[in-house]
């Protein structure tokens, strides 16, 4: 929805900037709270280690107050998951927590998790404060939580909680605790990492209960209604310095055998309305849900879409419901980049199409001209994020655990190069990368190298982040190694002149050495002495590399970003010397741009 213009004006004896700055760094202050506590509790190293989650804390009539470091993904449908637990229980009271993964409502997907708690303020419910937390094992057929080739909800196989009660009155429901330990492949992992989740929500209603107590509800109230305005109003003066355009841009993930021969393409239009202050994003034009797991969820749509717009525009705007007023994002049901209709598999819904969606949205912003938009960031979930399981002798049980241990670079932009771990844009650099040790403790795996690749970002005046390659070889036999990869046929694109990023890759590793491609959709089981090896995307470039300034140039052939053959092929810098001691050479370099600007060959 977008509000009637009429609605922007904040009323200036009801809204206090010093106290509104406090009391909206005073709540980003309550969710970073949550995400210490749930960060240092969980059990899965997905969460513990890579901090794949996200909290956020809702309003009573389901808007998204305050997010800090959500993961985009996650944080932009939350206002969504607050109206299925309304929706379902009308007599929801305090002491209540819900847990709800329904891709079919507001949440992103089957493996995020989320436990969701309503906080009354003297009898009133005033908010509701979410932790979600993406799970190792969900009870899919296979052991993965990115079940790619599940042709419906049926094969995928995972336990969907729409919005379920899990305590009243404080004291859990122990069926539903029963239902996720007899299914669930690690469940003492699953139900700590339960429990981390549900204390996160609970520090939330104990600091939001203080926080009322300390400034008066009343006086949180019109907090929440200034809040809301400045935000709408902060949105609405940005749009309005953009051009007014319509703008199309397509997108396309690769062909996914055999589920999708020919890929999935999308495309998306915005018209700009700056006199109004308006952005309406049209996805209703294509195709629809597909027979694979990578159709989107609403939320997971909404989120790629606000993600692209806040990454294509200029100017700091904080990320809430009052800001998405200004925003209309017209979708259709039915629809693989759109709302989904049951049974279709939405297992991959957080990350490839959708992070090829937020690249859609954020690059299209470029066509407006220098200064606008963003390149395309990495894609694809591939070796660096794949899911592991099997047996470990060493403790005489079985584990399931998602590596997060890529580093893809970010997308080039107007003001700055791609950002080295941004991973990808789902994410937009939020989650962590694993720390090896604990990886090896958790799992009888060893990594054998992680490495950063040179010239692998995308050329630009401002370049791509740089990718890795990297390996680990199993210690186990039967040890599966499952990931839903995109980002080998279609690369992420540079833009306004840029070139775009490196292409993905995967192989499996014989005990001899011998190297065997792998496809986009692995699932692979490893024997001891096997290893897989993978290389990620990166991200593309912004504007012509030949105007990239030659002394950033210098400085990244120094830092073994670039190497000094690439500096002068995608550049036209020439460097002389030799280690350390490096120099331009202005007169070569004046020479070789003029050369490469006409695309005509130079003499070495």
């Amino acid at each position: 929805m977008v509000a009637d213009d009429s609605t922007l004006a904040v009323d200036d004896h009801e809204f206090d900037p010093i106290l509104t700055a406090i009391l909206a760094n005073r709540l980003d202050g309550i969710v970073r709270e949550m995400t210490t506590t749930l960060l240092r509790s969980a059990r899965s190293a997905v969460i513990n280690s890579g901090r794949d989650f996200s909290c956020a804390i809702a309003t009573a009539d389901n808007q998204l107050l305050a997010a800090a470091e959500g993961l985009p993904v996650h944080i932009f449908g939350v206002q969504l998951q607050a109206e299925d637990i309304l929706a379902a229980h009308p007599d929801l009271a305090e002491g209540d927590a819900y847990l709800d993964n329904n891709p079919y409502g507001g949440n992103s997907h089957a493996a995020d998790h989320s436990v969701l708690v309503p906080v009354f303020i003297d009898g009133e419910h005033m908010f509701t404060a979410v932790a979600k937390a993406h799970q190792a094992d969900t009870g899919n057929s296979l052991p993965t939580t990115y079940f790619a080739g599940a042709k419906d909800v049926y094969e995928e196989g995972a336990l969907i909680f729409p919005a379920v009660r899990v305590q009243r009155n404080y004291t859990t429901i122990d069926d539903v605790m029963r239902m996720c330990m007899a299914r669930i492949r690690v469940p003492q992992q699953w139900h700590g990492d339960f429990l981390a989740s549900l204390g996160a929500a609970r520090i939330a209603e104990r600091r939001l209960e203080e926080l009322c107590a300390k400034y008066g509800k009343d006086q949180v109230k019109r907090f929440i209604r200034g809040w809301f305005d400045y935000s709408e109003d902060l949105m609405r003066k940005t749009i309005a310095q953009l051009p007014e355009a319509r703008l199309h841009n397509t997108g396309a993930h690769d062909p996914f055998q055999p589920y999708l021969p020919d890929g999935l393409e999308f495309q998306v239009d915005i018209d700009i309305h700056p006199q109004d202050g308006r952005i309406l994003v049209d996805l209703t034009d294509n195709a629809p849900n597909v027979d694979c797991g990578l159709n989107l969820t609403e939320a997971t749509t909404l989120a790629a879409v606000y993600s692209g717009i806040f990454h294509g525009l200029r100017g700091q705007v904080p990320k809430n419901s009052g800001a998405f007023r200004r925003v209309e994002v017209r979708l259709k049901k039915g629809a693989a980049v759109g709302i989904p209709e049951f049974p279709h598999s939405c297992s991959v819904a957080t990350t490839n199409v959708a992070d090829r969606l937020t690249n859609c949205v954020g690059a299209a912003f470029a066509q407006l001209g220098e200064g606008y938009g963003i390149a395309e960031g990495p894609v694809g979930m591939g070796v660096p994020h794949a899911v592991v399981s099997g047996y470990d002798s060493r403790t005489g049980e079985r584990f399931v655990n998602q590596l997060l241990m890529g580093a893809a670079g970010g997308p080039g932009s107007a003001t700055a190069d791609g950002w080295l771990t941004w991973n990808v844009p789902s994410t937009a650099g939020l989650t962590y990368r694993d720390s090896i040790e604990i990886d090896e403790l958790k799992m009888p795996i060893q990594y054998r190298h992680i490495r950063m690749m040179a010239d692998s970002g995308g050329a630009g005046r401002h370049r791509g982040g740089c990718t890795v390659d990297m390996a680990f070889e199993s210690k186990e036999d039967g040890v599966s190694v499952i990931y839903p990869c995109d980002g080998q046929i279609v690369p992420p694109r540079g833009v306004l002149g840029g070139q775009d990023g490196a292409l993905a890759a995967g192989w499996l590793i014989d005990i001899d050495g011998g190297e065997t491609l792998l496809p986009n959709n692995a699932v692979v089981t490893l024997d001891t002495g096997q290893a897989v090896r993978g290389v990620e995307c990166s991200g593309g470039g912004y504007g012509d590399p030949l105007d990239r300034d030659p002394e950033r140039v210098l400085k990244d052939v120094l830092g073994r970003w670039e190497s000094i053959g690439h500096a002068r092929e995608a550049y036209g810098v020439v460097i002389t010397g030799s280690g350390s001691d490096l120099s331009i050479d202005w007169s070569a370099t004046a020479t070789v741009r003029a050369a490469l600007r006409d695309r005509s060959p130079v003499s070495s």
